[in-house]
């Protein structure tokens, strides 16, 4: 009864229950139905109503929103909030010391200025919008029963469209069908990730099987996915049928909007999402916008200008109320009533005035210096654009400038961190050597053709030629394992040898394809090969072939199928060779093609240098055909002849050689690789893989599963079912450092047992000689599975491709249990060589002050060696290898380095207070392990001291959120600007988090150039874009700041002198006219020319002698104290400028304004010839814009008193600047004041070179005397030349 009573309570809450977690699930996913199903219905019956249509609108504005929301958005900005709040106190008219409509003047002119170029910019984005709206593409009807043309903004989410060749993609649609055989689609994603190499998008599994053409009529299921998103990299979902099935639907699945139709003629869709929904449209968010450190320090000086202002407005009230307090009960005759008639107290006017003074001075916050440092910022980006240096003639590519306000930051970093691969070094992968079955083959005639293309020396010839060069460890290395405790640590300072590995490649192509084999190991191939022929030809189980040539067949057989490469025939390099699908290819009896019997066919295209990995068969079909009852096949079955099917035109081998087309340069040069010894990969398909041996033709292996490479597991596999033995295998190819995790423990027991240990124990040999040759390291695995293990795992895998929430991990999940207790079959080294000018690069950086930090993933001993190489450790230095097994161990090392490496340095125990590192002395290595105990919050105070301390830093193993993590702790605890350069998806976060993030336009794509600040061709170039474009910006920026805070500090303190002489009244005698242009007008343009042209060194010095870039690093432009003596000399300068004229027209009976005119007219040539002096590099631009600025005044002077007699009424300016023009005392003036002014800062400048140089006059000085008494010296070895010095240098 009881349970009776409960039983509604619990229905009631399990209902509950259920629709909470329905609409949890509804706000993850979205639902997708075929519009076609709704054509009759209303429109609030459509499910996809909610969704957004595909009308695009990146317009900010409309007509009715424009004034209000642009002036919303310019008010973020406190400068204009402050200038308008001026503008608008001085309407009050007790406080009023303009013209209130003049006074608005300068801020409606700012505000206008911008607001005019944000409708620009918002009415072509507003054209660009209406030209992509009214695309045409065809989408479906049901009325017409056809594809119609519509406009893109007419598609809808849940409407069919059919794409064409060479057609730009409407909205992100799900592929439903191809007119590709294999069910691809070739699409090009430039617009997306700037990638110019076409990607494969493959059809949804459930569509892959039609033999018609696809019937939008027909379609009837439904899509749930997850909701829009700007990851371009990820689509999770499925495919519901109405018989309930589900497919998993992938990233492979969806073509997005704005890629482009390659090589395809025909592919139809079902729209997933449209307009501001789609991916692309998501990821558009402009260019990238952060603070500068120059920009943050100016910020402080305005602080310090709003304080000045304060002082002196409540200096003048006090004395205005002092000096009305003087009167008392008298009222002077000029005083100013209240509104109300009646006398104002001295409190209450010194109250009124302070407000007046703030109009009066509030040209002491420069209005004009924000809008003129972005236009100064526009035209640096724009001549570091057209420098030619700075252009790759091989990739066709120059720098990019992403974002638009950090251009002076380039001028001021402290620590570089770096990727090595593809960044340092090429990414174009060079096969050198391997070891199979734990015999090393060293390919001496391979090292031999490389020395050959490399013109390399005698020395470096051998070098290569004998093999890996293990480190040689001095006598007196440290190794410290407590063997009672349990961790253990190993601390060593070493000398390290190593192999110089050429950046000279010439026919870098043929390096990478024409490869000379081993001949022993060619004999066994070749020998493997006809054993088996003669099993096969006396119908032997292939059982009985030895072990040794077993393992030696199938690692090239993992060679040749473990990729995703695709197949190029050699007449058209875009086609893919291919074999024709046919029923009996999805059958379980795979057989094996002969000599040259075989039938491939060309029938489609595909670009090269395809970066998509080719999607498995469908895991339920394979399910399907592994519970399929199978006869026994004999030998003969294994060994057959070709399948009918198979008939056509065969490929001769007399045309031309096969091209592979790979996703990376590792794959590639590993096909390249196994093609040497005669083990080709012929053909691709998404369910096969074909490829060529000696004396047994072409091998079909049915694709039963692709698990493709990710920078979590760090390795790839393959499930095929083998041709000639029928049994199912796993292929398995990655990093050492996993690999060697994941091999089976061997039965020591067993002779088979003892044999794969004694290979692995010679193969983790081999790595590390690899490794110390700088060799990029691969191991090759494999694993044979039962059918039903198999089954078994492909259930599992499908639950978890099939799962939305939480996928990824599933997937990882999945993947471990497929890859573990593999046999270890060989390992590979592939050389990547370094870009041209890395090790100049490097030095020249070092000269500079930059500390150098790399962040590799590669092996330790590989990293060593390419950091030996490119100059990242010298020889002379002691290495300090850090690899710790635990926390504890890490922790130890921090206090064992201090305790004893002073004893081993000998500059240590000269002095107590000296410190206990040496930095030109030490390199610190430290493994990815150590590096995650040391990043955490207890050690990483101890491990930045350590590691600021060494000259180098090496970081291996590390994964892309330790690199991060690297950064951001370095920027954080050491306040230095950080610069993060590499060229793939795992240095993403590395870049995003610096100061300056540069991407580099390699071989990886270009998601690392799509999230940086600044994009290179070469990493080379980052020496003259960091030594010469980035102290020049800095410089430039710098001067002109202080220039911008003198200026208007000298032109408010002549106002603030004549108070002394109106009793504190607030009173100008300088026009107000003149007053609100004198800054946004006369003397606007020299400085903009200075600041965007000016040169204090050339690009030759600059690069010759790095050192001067140490001027940016110690911010030497612009210092606190800078400020404030800019200050005090605009304050003498107004004091000469004022005081001149005063005692010049003292008892004389000119009126106020003939009086006050000299005064604007000696402020602007004062202003202008103390520009003169700190201008380090004429040209003509810079005397142009001078005398146009004079001509502008005086133009502006004459028509204003020419035309305005009653402009400021009651004062009459009329004809006051021709009656000067007239005086001989005015000229006398014009130059006797601005000589008086700008003597002292004349003579400073003239004596600094001599009594007080500034610190880059300094090292120039040093530097150049150093050179030339090594020249004289070393007249033979001289390279430094005179007349890079003969430039124009300014101190």
């Amino acid at each position: 009864m009881a349970r009776e009573t409960e039983d509604p309570g619990m229905a009631k809450a399990s209902k509950v229950k259920r629709q909470r977690k329905k609409k949890t699930k509804e706000n993850k996913t979205r639902t997708v139905h075929a519009n076609l199903l709704y054509d009759n219905a209303k429109g609030e019956e459509n499910p996809n109503r909610h969704y957004a249509n595909n009308k695009i609108k990146t317009t900010k504005y409309t007509v009715l929103s424009f004034l209000p929301k642009n002036l919303f958005e310019q008010f973020h900005r406190f400068a204009n909030v402050y200038f308008v709040f001026i503008a608008l106190l001085n309407f009050v008219p007790v406080v009023n010391a303009f013209q209130p409509e003049l006074a608005l003047a300068p801020v409606v002119f700012i505000l206008s200025v911008t607001a005019i170029k944000d409708l620009w910019e918002d009415y072509r984005r507003h054209r660009s919008d209406k030209e992509i709206n009214h695309m045409d593409c065809l989408v479906y009807s049901r009325a017409e029963r056809s594809y119609v043309e519509k406009y893109w903004k007419e598609v809808r989410v849940g409407d069919f469209i059919r794409l064409r060749c060479n057609e730009i993609l409407p909205a992100d649609v799900l592929l439903l069908s191809s007119s590709d055989p294999d069910r691809l689609c070739h699409i090009e994603t430039a617009t997306l990730d700037g990638e110019t190499n076409l990607k494969q998008r493959q059809v949804v599994r459930s569509f892959f099987d039609l033999d018609c053409d696809f019937d939008p009529i027909k379609y009837n299921s439904i899509i749930e996915c997850e909701k829009p998103n700007n990851d371009l990299n990820r689509f999770r979902g499925y495919i519901i049928h109405r018989s309930g099935r589900r497919d998993a639907l992938y990233k492979e699945n969806l073509l997005l909007r704005g890629c482009t139709i390659r090589n395809t003629e025909e592919a139809v869709g079902i729209v997933i999402y449209a307009g501001h929904e789609t991916k692309a449209m998501l990821n558009n968010n402009g260019p990238r916008y952060k603070r500068s450190k120059l920009e943050r320090q100016m910020n402080v000086d305005v602080f310090w200008c709003v304080i000045i202002l304060l002082v002196m407005c409540l200096f003048a009230a006090v004395g205005h109320g002092l000096w009305m307090f003087q009167y008392g009960d008298k009222r002077p005759v000029f005083d100013v009533l209240s509104p109300d008639g009646t006398d104002l107290s001295p409190i209450m006017s010194a109250i009124y005035l302070f407000l007046t003074m703030i109009i009066v001075f509030q040209v002491l916050i420069p209005i004009s210096l924000f809008v003129s440092i972005e236009i100064v910022k526009i035209c640096q980006v724009y001549f570091i654009h057209q420098d030619m240096e700075l252009y790759d003639e091989e990739t066709d590519s120059h720098l990019q400038c992403r974002a638009l306000n950090i251009t002076e930051d380039l001028g001021q970093m402290q620590y570089i961190f770096s990727d090595k691969t593809g960044t340092l070094t090429e990414n174009k992968m060079v096969f050198r050597r391997c070891t199979v079955a734990g015999v090393e083959y060293s390919h001496d005639a391979n090292a031999r053709r490389l020395a050959m293309y490399q013109e390399m020396d005698s020395e470096e010839e051998e070098c290569t030629s004998h093999g890996g060069t293990l480190p040689n460890e001095p006598a007196s290395c440290l190794s410290t394992q407590p063997s009672a405790a349990p961790w253990s640590v190993r601390l060593t300072f070493t000398h390290f040898s190593y192999s110089v590995l050429s950046a000279d490649k010439p026919s870098s192509d043929l390096q990478e394809k024409d490869i000379t084999p081993d001949p022993q190991l060619l004999d066994k191939v070749n020998e493997c090969s006809s054993q088996m022929d003669f099993m096969r030809f006396h119908s032997q189980p292939m059982s009985q072939l030895p072990s040794d040539l077993a393992d030696v067949i199938d690692f090239f057989i993992a060679l040749t199928i473990c990729n995703t490469v695709v197949v190029s025939s050699p007449n058209q390099p875009r086609q893919k060779v291919q074999l024709t699908s046919t029923k009996s290819i999805q059958s379980n009896h795979l057989q094996v093609n002969k000599g040259s019997s075989s039938s491939l066919i060309t029938n489609r295209s595909s670009n090269k240098g395809c970066s998509s990995m080719l999607s498995s068969p469908s895991a339920e079909s394979t399910l399907t055909k592994l519970d399929e009852e199978q006869p026994p096949r004999d030998l003969e079955h294994n060994f057959g002849p070709v399948l009918p099917c198979y008939d056509g035109k065969a490929w001769n081998l007399e045309e031309g050689e096969l091209r592979y087309e790979a996703e990376s340069p590792d794959e590639a040069a590993l096909v390249y690789a196994a093609r040497a010894y005669k083990c080709s990969l012929v053909g691709r398909l998404p369910d096969q893989v074909t490829m060529e041996l000696p004396h047994l033709g072409k091998l079909n292996f049915e694709l039963l599963h692709t698990l493709g490479f990710d920078s979590t597991r760090k390795r790839m596999s393959v499930v095929v079912r083998h041709p000639l033995t029928d049994q199912i295998t796993v292929y398995t190819k990655g990093a050492d450092s996993v690999i060697m995790d994941l091999i089976k423990p061997p039965d020591t027991g067993s002779s088979k047992g003892k044999r794969q240990k004694k290979i692995v124990n010679r193969t983790q040999n081999y790595l590390n000689l690899y490794a110390a040759d700088g060799l990029r390291t691969l191991c090759i695995a494999k694993k044979i599975m039962s059918k039903e293990q198999y089954a078994c795992w492909l259930q599992h895998h499908l639950e978890a491709e099939t799962a939305i929430q939480g996928r990824e991990e599933l997937l990882f999940e999945s993947a471990l249990r497929l890859e573990t207790n593999l046999q270890l079959l060989g390992a590979t080294g592939i050389e990547d060589r370094l870009q041209d000018g890395v090790p100049e690069t490097i030095a020249s950086l070092r000269k500079a002050g930059l500390q150098i930090w790399v962040l590799t993933g590669d092996k330790q001993e590989t990293a060593v060696n390419i950091a030996y190489a490119c100059k990242l450790l010298d020889p002379e230095e002691e290495i300090l290898t850090l690899n710790a097994d635990s926390q504890e161990a890490c922790a130890l090392f921090n206090f064992t380095t201090f305790e004893i490496y002073p004893s081993s340095s000998p500059s240590s125990s000269s002095s107590s207070h000296t410190p206990p590192f040496m930095v030109h002395r030490l390199g610190l290595v430290i493994d990815g392990r150590t590096l995650a105990y040391a990043l955490d919050k207890s050690l990483e105070d101890k491990f930045l001291a350590v590691a600021r301390s060494c000259r180098s830093v090496l970081c291996c193993r590390s994964t892309p959120l330790q690199k991060s993590m690297v950064v951001k702790l370095v920027r954080n605890k050491l306040k230095v600007m950080t610069l993060a350069i590499g060229d793939g998806a795992n240095d993403v976060s590395m870049i995003q988090v610096a100061d300056v993030g540069v991407g580099i336009s390699g071989q990886e794509g270009m998601q690392a150039v799509m999230a940086s600040d600044f994009a290179l061709p070469r990493f080379r170039y980052l020496q003259k874009l960091l030594l010469v474009h980035g102290h020049w910006c800095y410089s430039r920026l710098a001067n002109m700041i202080l220039y911008f805070f003198y200026k208007n500090a000298m032109f408010v303190a002549l106002i603030f002198w004549y108070q002394f002489y109106c009793g504190f009244s607030g009173s100008a005698m300088i026009d107000q006219w003149y007053l609100i242009f004198f800054n946004l007008m006369f003397s606007a343009f020299p400085q903009l020319i200075t600041g965007t042209l000016d040169k204090d060194v050339s690009a030759e010095t600059l690069q010759q002698l790095p050192q001067l870039y140490v001027n940016g690093q110690n911010s030497e432009e612009y210092k606190p104290y800078m400020f404030w003596m800019n200050m005090i000399d605009a304050f003498y300068q107004s004091l000469v400028c004022f005081f001149i004229p005063y005692f010049a027209y003292a008892d004389s009976d000119v009126d106020l304004f003939t009086w006050g005119t000299p005064f604007t007219t000696l402020a602007l040539f004062t202003i202008l010839v103390h520009l003169g002096i700190e201008t380090k590099t004429w040209t003509w631009m810079n005397w142009l814009s001078i005398a146009f600025s004079i001509a502008l005044f005086f133009t502006v002077a004459l028509c204003y008193n020419a035309s305005c007699p009653t402009c400021y009424s009651p004062s009459n300016p009329y004809w006051t600047m021709q009656r000067l023009l007239q005086d001989p005392l005015f000229y006398l003036l014009c130059v006797i004041t601005p000589v008086a002014a700008l003597l002292p800062r004349y003579f400073y400048r003239a004596c600094q070179g001599t009594l007080f140089p500034s610190p880059i006059f300094l090292r120039f000085r040093r530097l150049k005397n150093w050179n030339i008494f090594w020249c004289f010296c070393n007249p033979g070895k001289c390279l430094y030349h005179n007349d890079a010095s003969q430039h124009m240098i300014r101190f």
